[in-house]
C-alpha cells in the first residue's frame, strides 16, 4: 500500500504519456508568451536598456532550452510522488511564466510585469525547494531557469526605471 511519504517511481507507457503532457503544458505556456511577443522586437529595440541587456535574438534559444528543462523537471518529480504539492508549485510558476510576457510586451506594463516576475521568482524558488525533497535532479534542472528569471527580473526592473 502506498502512503503519501513513499516514493514509487512511475514507468512505462503511462510515464511516457505523462512526459508528453508535461511538454504540452510547457508548450502552452511558451505559446502564450510567444503570442505576447509577436511583432515586439522593434518595441524592445526602441526601449532604453542597460548596457548589459542581451540582444533580442538570444531570448528564443535560451527559453527553448529552459522550457525543455522545466518540462523534464516536472515529469521527474511527478514520477516520484505524483501530483503533489510540489507539482502544484510547478503549475503555479508555469502560469506565472505565461502571464509575464503579455504584461511586459503586450501591455507595456513594466512595473506590473516586475511585480509579477518577483512573484514568479518566489514560486520557482518554492518549486525548487519542494522538488529537492523528492528529486534532486528535478530541482537541479530548475536552477538555470531560476537564474535566468533572476537576470530577467533585474533587466525588467532596469527597463522599467529607464523608460518610466
Amino acid at each position: 500500500m502506498e502512503t503519501s511519504r513513499e516514493v514509487r517511481p512511475r514507468s512505462g507507457r503511462r510515464s511516457r504519456w505523462a512526459l508528453a503532457a508535461f511538454a504540452a503544458a510547457v508548450f502552452v505556456a511558451a505559446a502564450i508568451g510567444g503570442l505576447g511577443v509577436q511583432g515586439t522586437s522593434d518595441e524592445y529595440a526602441s526601449l532604453r536598456q542597460p548596457d548589459w541587456a542581451p540582444p533580442s535574438w538570444l531570448f528564443g534559444p535560451v527559453w527553448t532550452v529552459l522550457y525543455a528543462l522545466i518540462a523534464v523537471a516536472g515529469w521527474l518529480a511527478w514520477r516520484r510522488v505524483g501530483f503533489s504539492p510540489a507539482l502544484w508549485a510547478w503549475s503555479a510558476q508555469l502560469v506565472l511564466n505565461a502571464i509575464w510576457t503579455p504584461l511586459f510586451f503586450g501591455a507595456g506594463q513594466y512595473g506590473l510585469a516586475f511585480a509579477e516576475i518577483v512573484v514568479m521568482w518566489l514560486a520557482i524558488g518554492l518549486t525548487v525547494v519542494l522538488f529537492a525533497r523528492v528529486s534532486r535532479v528535478a530541482a537541479a534542472l530548475l536552477l538555470p531557469y531560476w537564474a535566468w528569471v533572476t537576470f530577467a527580473a533585474a533587466l525588467n526592473l532596469s527597463i522599467w526605471r529607464l523608460n518610466a
